[in-house]
């Protein structure tokens, strides 16, 4: 597989399954978000993929970020396009390896891995069906060109943001839904009183949306 990953079977294996794909953010890893899976839905293969950039200390990016430049040089945008790529890559490789329902994959995504769940869904909309976007934000740089002309009429969204976020400023978050509206992409947009990370009510209303947002 293209991408080291941790994976956690359904609870009992159908001849097609929903799967959760999970993408942790800056200088984290694999082991983050996967200490959730036991929370998500019993019926979906959870996996929780190991971003390609090494940060150091055990810690993986998709991207490098440049913290002594200005923003227009903050984020290494081509790096960031290319791991779009490997995460569809790695996405199809599950398909051919597990019994996955290709019509029911969900993206779930915090900081860095938001950011690029935005990118994949809406460059590659066919592939996927949810987006939770976790304290994250819309960057069209980092879409394919022409994404626009797609139809996502399928694609739904639940978006999150910390209101006090130090890392990522809540002023960009909140472009998103207006973003997302002008595409016709059903979305839910929440904040919650807390800076970059997932409060417990963030997490319980994400675990809502995922069964309200069924097949």
């Amino acid at each position: 597989m293209s991408l080291y990953h941790l994976i956690r079977k359904p609870a009992t294996l159908k001849e097609k399954n929903p799967l959760l794909l999970l993408l942790h953010g800056y200088g984290s890893n694999e082991e983050d978000l996967f200490s959730f899976a036991g929370e998500l839905p019993q019926d979906a293969y959870v996996v929780s993929a190991r971003a390609p950039y090494s940060t150091g200390y055990g810690g993986f990016a998709w991207y490098t970020i440049y913290f002594d430049r200005g923003p227009e040089k903050f984020s290494d945008e081509n790096e960031a396009r290319d791991s779009r790529d490997r995460i569809v890559q790695f996405l199809d490789e599950l398909l051919g390896q597990h019994p996955i329902d290709p019509d029911d994959v969900t993206l779930i995504g915090f900081s860095q891995g938001s950011i690029l769940s935005h990118a994949v869904a809406l460059s590659y909309q066919a592939k996927i069906r949810r987006v939770a976007a976790l304290s994250g934000y819309f960057n069209t740089a980092l879409m394919t060109g022409g994404f626009e002309q797609q139809s996502f009429d399928h694609l739904q969204f639940f978006l999150s943001h910390g209101s006090v976020d130090q890392v990522i400023p809540v002023d960009w978050a909140r472009q998103a839904k207006p973003a997302l509206d002008q595409l016709g992409v059903t979305n839910e947009y929440r904040e919650y009183p807390v800076g970059h990370g997932v409060a417990p009510q963030n997490f319980f209303d994400l675990r809502d949306w995922l069964e309200r947002t069924r097949k």
